[in-house]
């Protein structure tokens, strides 16, 4: 009886050995459906051999003969079933790699999307700028506003492009000038962009030299770098609060009205060569902590 077990068990598990490789070499089908039969019948022709080789002894116990190759035919089937179980895993985080990686080409495109969007809305709003009607040109100065406002990495170019109209050269003329509604509106829309005086960065640069400015209102906000070289500040204009933690330029600079300049901080560089003070200026409990110097500056009212 246990030469027969041995003989069959042999058999079959040479069977199921034929089958394994025959399913390594082909292609026709999913692998664990080719390995099903090979493991089916390797484990059963297990249980046969050592079943068979146990049962030949003298004193066998066919019980525990059966047992233990129940034993070894078992265990081929749970090495199966942990190897399908890891292949699985291994499709699974093949899948969910690609349905991140698809995620994020999505992302990206849709990224992608609205940077084109952005860069359309910027170029139409700039080309309003030109327009003959001021109520035209003020609506391009909003739509710039708001896309700096959705879109913070335009904030800084938005608001070159603010101080570029700033610095157009400009007559002024009687109250009530068309064009010194749409400059008021781009001076009062660069204040609104700028942030608080006690943010702690990034700081924007503005630059508006030899800008004709009137009733310009920068008061607690933060600066980067600040150029107002040949800049004329007509009427009042408020700095007080204000913290310019780059460079501030005033050469040359000539303000013929209230200049509010009150609880500055100037962190770098505070340059007034050559400015000219025609009017009032507040300048109570502001600091210098940079290099500063108001060579030939001249003071035509009251300092305070």
């Amino acid at each position: 009886m246990g030469l027969g077990f041995l003989i069959t068990g042999l058999v079959v598990f040479a069977a199921g050995a034929a089958i394994g490789i025959g399913s390594v070499l082909g292609r026709d089908a999913p692998r664990e459906r080719r390995w099903l039969p090979a493991v089916v019948l390797v484990s059963i022709g297990l249980l046969g051999v050592v079943s068979g080789w146990l049962l030949m002894e003298s004193n066998a116990n066919r019980g525990e003969a059966l047992k233990t190759g129940g034993l070894a035919g078992g265990a081929v089937v749970a090495l199966y079933a942990l190897w399908l179980n890891d292949r699985r895993r291994r499709v699974e985080e093949r899948r969910q790699d690609i349905e991140r990686k698809r995620h994020d080409l999505e992302s990206d495109r849709a990224e992608f999307d609205r940077e084109r969007v952005a860069d359309e809305r910027f170029a139409r709003a700039v080309e309003l700028l030109g327009n003959s009607a001021d109520q035209v040109r003020i609506g391009g100065l909003h739509v710039l506003h708001g896309l700096a406002r959705s879109r913070p990495a335009y904030t800084q170019t938005v608001l070159d492009v603010f101080c570029s109209y700033l610095r157009i050269p400009y007559e002024r003329t009687a109250e009530g000038d068309s064009e010194a509604q749409v400059r008021k509106t781009a001076q009062s829309l660069i204040s609104a962009l700028l942030p608080p005086a006690d943010h702690p960065g990034p700081h924007f640069d503005l630059d508006l030299t030899g800008a004709d400015l009137e009733y310009f209102d920068l008061s607690g906000r933060a600066i980067g770098t600040l150029t107002l070289r040949w800049a004329h500040l007509h009427r009042s204009n408020a700095l007080w609060g204000t913290q310019i933690h780059g460079d501030a330029w005033f050469t040359k600079a000539v303000s013929h009205g209230m200049l509010h300049a009150n609880d500055m901080v100037f962190h770098q560089r505070a340059w007034f060569s050559g400015t000219r003070f025609e009017g009032p200026l507040r300048v109570a409990n502001t600091r210098f902590l940079g290099p500063t110097t108001f060579t030939g500056a001249r003071f035509l009212e009251w300092v305070r």
